[in-house]
């Protein structure tokens, strides 16, 4: 597993160290969970932001719930 340094100033440091406390984790889970999300996050709105491109020039093809039942036969 690799480490990662960086650098904040020590306000910085107490609030994400009170946060960490706070929520019963590590500084290291909070910092990585966050960054993980974050990453998450903006792929999820790059997808999104694709998807209404597409279905703006008409490419998306949706289908009405009982439409969807049917082609799946249930």
């Amino acid at each position: 597993m690799s480490t990662i340094s960086i650098r904040v100033s020590d306000q910085e440091l107490s609030l994400f160290k009170d946060y960490a406390k706070i929520n019963n984790r590590s500084l290291s889970e909070v910092i990585k969970s966050t960054m993980l999300e974050r990453i998450e996050n903006e792929y999820d709105l790059k997808v999104f932001a694709e998807y209404e491109k597409e279905k703006a020039k008409g490419e998306i093809k949706t289908y009405s719930h009982e439409e969807a039942w049917r082609e799946l036969g249930l």
